[in-house]
């Protein structure tokens, strides 16, 4: 139960940062709900006005049964839907069980305590008059048919709907207007709170007022104290519409604890208050900085509160706010086809790591050597239940080590786009930026099963990538061989898609560095360099490299003679791989008509490009040239790191007095 003590120190910590009073964890004792109408009222209870509200979400006050309720009756204190604070709903022909009289009776209860507060008796004496549904179909927010029933569908021949009727959930076509839920806005005086779901006061009253009961007391297995148990742990974790708990233990008739334990609380006694300060800080972390995929969320947080890198980012939006990595100092009209260039006849990683060094710095620099970093994952197999599916603690230092770890040795050139600043009113154009950055997890996913990999699937390629994050694992080799596959089939892509392939492609290359650089057999690690290897001598990254110069000759004089089509090495790029050297011959026949035009109109980039391909044929040996065996990927290192090299070249290939290069 580490990971409820972290979280419980958390929220200690949290609630006295220097944040407004919206971004601070929710107080205890309350919940998150949508709100649908606010009625306004004078300070002494009378109607004054009330309006439809659109997707907002409040904290309301809650007791322990109200914030978990299914169909019970149950009433929240203060905030609540139709079928509980209007008296008169059944008059109206209310299709669900009216829950005025508990309602009530609660709301009663406070007012009648020392916690009490004004505004609260305000809305007390309101709801007494038992005319709330009525004032609201005098103000056209409630709508009733002839027999004077509560409409549940809005007739398009009465013209357009409603704008309450707009916001309610409808089932099978159907709406109850019973299920809107009220909140309460009470004006008096120059109160600059007048809403109470915003009032800081009325939330520290209901939470004084809530922990009276001393009841249910017991060995807190947190604190190590005697206080007041939670009976039922707080839900909402992931969302307001959350039901799935990460604590419960209302199996009293299977084994989930009966045969090893009496009761419930033997088997886990949580305070009250632990629990609710826990989960709201779980909450609020998500809601603040969680990575979401589905019903998976993942966070990672220091225990004081104080900022730390996401592992789940990519070293690119990492490094944004850095110098060299500043998008809004690249100069945009560096490239005549939109593309920022990087010298890649050099090694970038030296630089790209002291970047990388220079920022994880600065967060270190705001953190203590003993600082608590907490990752946490969470997960739900049913609607009712969820559970959590990866945990660590670490230190900072060990923490930012490790992801510095990641981002090294899975470091690649990047395919990424940004907008470019336009004329207003205009479609935005796009700049295609390659950047040295590590893979997200979810980009590698689509990389290895398609853009339209199930959730399912997706969560599990995350699951499986976390550790190789935070724990230092070698990469799943299926992962690997998957990207690989994907990366090396160009023909699978559509025309307009080849946007897409380059980013796959970069992918895979970061992967099988990175596979290689934790390769579990020690014999077989390398270390990849990120800029072209020019004295590397093995035989898939030769034949990477030829394959690239290739598809730039036949390129270049497809493009003098005004052709946009695909070129032999890319339609031959998936039998390339498997049978290189036939294949090869295959390619080198289908150039001979492009190099007699360039002989013509690009003599010296033709004499510079066989020239190159001479030196790398040089390099083979006889017996790996004529090899029949498949190539792995390896090859899309030296074909990547080959194709960046030829983007860095600043003569326009394309114009007629580009004949050197």
């Amino acid at each position: 139960m580490s990971w409820m003590e972290k979280l419980y120190q958390t929220y200690e910590a949290g609630i006295l940062l220097d944040l407004p009073q919206a971004q601070l964890p929710m107080p205890t004792s309350h919940t998150l709900q949508n709100a649908h109408i606010n009625i306004v009222l004078d300070g002494v209870g009378n109607f004054k006005r009330a309006s439809v509200l659109e997707k907002t979400q409040i904290v309301l006050p809650a007791t322990e049964d109200s914030a978990c309720r299914g169909n019970n009756e149950a009433s929240h204190a203060l905030a609540d839907k139709l079928q509980y604070v209007a008296k008169d709903y059944e008059a109206y022909g209310g299709q669900k069980k009216a829950y005025f009289d508990s309602y009530k009776k609660q709301l009663q209860s406070w007012c009648e305590s020392d916690n009490s507060h004004d505004k609260v008796k305000a809305v007390y004496r309101y709801i007494e008059k038992g005319s709330v549904i009525q004032d609201l179909l005098a103000h056209n927010i409630v709508f009733v048919g002839p027999d004077n029933v509560l409409l549940t569908q809005w007739s398009s021949d009465d013209g357009e709907a409603p704008a309450l009727f707009k916001v309610l959930p409808k089932e099978k076509g159907k709406l109850d207007q019973g299920s809107a839920l009220i909140c309460w806005t009470v004006e008096s005086g120059s109160d600059a709170n007048a809403d109470t779901w915003k009032d800081a006061s009325i939330q520290a009253s209901w939470a004084a007022y809530d922990t009276l009961d001393g009841s249910n007391q017991g060995l807190c297995f947190i604190t190590g104290n005697t206080q007041t148990l939670s009976t039922k742990h707080p839900a909402k974790i992931r969302h307001s519409g959350d039901k799935a708990k990460l604590i419960s233990s209302n199996d009293d008739k299977g084994y989930t604890y009966r045969g090893r334990f009496i009761d419930d609380a033997e088997a886990c006694g949580i305070g009250f208050d632990v629990s609710q300060k826990a989960h709201n800080a779980l909450s609020w972390l998500i809601s603040r900085q969680g990575f979401r995929n589905g019903d998976q969320a993942y966070v990672s947080w220091a225990v004081s509160g104080k900022p730390i890198p996401e592992p789940l980012q990519d070293t690119w939006k990492l490094l944004q706010g850095t110098d060299e990595y500043d998008l809004d100092e690249i100069d945009e009209n560096s490239e005549s086809e939109q593309e920022t260039a990087q010298d890649h006849s050099r090694d970038l990683g030296q630089s790209f790591a002291l970047q990388l060094k220079k920022r994880l710095a600065g967060y270190a620099a705001k953190l203590s050597p003993t600082e608590q970093i907490i990752i946490m994952g969470i997960d739900s197999a049913t609607p009712g239940r969820m559970g959590v599916i990866y945990y660590r603690e670490l230190f900072s230092h060990d923490f930012l080590s490790r992801l510095e770890t990641w981002h090294t040795e899975f470091a690649w050139s990047q395919r990424h786009t940004r907008e470019l600043a336009d004329n207003p009113g205009k479609k935005p154009k796009t700049e295609v930026i390659w950047q040295v950055s590590s893979p997200v997890p979810i980009a590698i996913a689509k990389a290895a099963y398609g853009e339209n990999v199930p959730d399912n699937l997706k969560k599990k390629v995350i699951e499986r990538l976390i550790p190789c994050i935070i724990d230092g694992q070698p990469l799943p080799l299926d992962l690997l061989v998957s990207c690989v596959c994907k990366a090396t089939n160009r023909i699978g892509y559509a025309s307009d898609m080849q946007w897409l392939w380059e980013k796959n492609l970069g992918i895979a290359c970061a992967l099988y560095k990175g596979y290689h650089h934790r390769h579990p057999n020690l014999n077989q690690r390398r270390d990849y360099a990120m800029a072209l290897e020019e004295n590397y001598h093995s035989r898939d990254y030769l034949y990477g490299r030829l394959l690239a110069i290739a598809e730039r000759i036949e390129d270049v004089a497809l493009s003098v003679s005004g052709e946009n089509r695909s070129t032999t090495a890319a339609r031959l790029m998936q039998r390339f791989a498997d049978r290189p050297y036939a294949t090869w011959r295959t390619i080198e026949l289908a150039l001979q008509p492009y190099m007699q035009r360039l002989r013509v109109s690009r003599a010296g980039f033709l004499t510079n490009q066989l020239k190159e391909m001479d030196l790398i044929l040089a390099l083979f040996q006889h017996e790996e040239f004529s090899s029949k065996e498949a190539l792995s990927g390896e090859f899309l290192l030296g074909y990547h790191c080959q194709r960046q090299k030829q983007r860095t070249k600043t003569t326009d290939e394309t114009s007629p007095q580009g004949n050197t290069e």
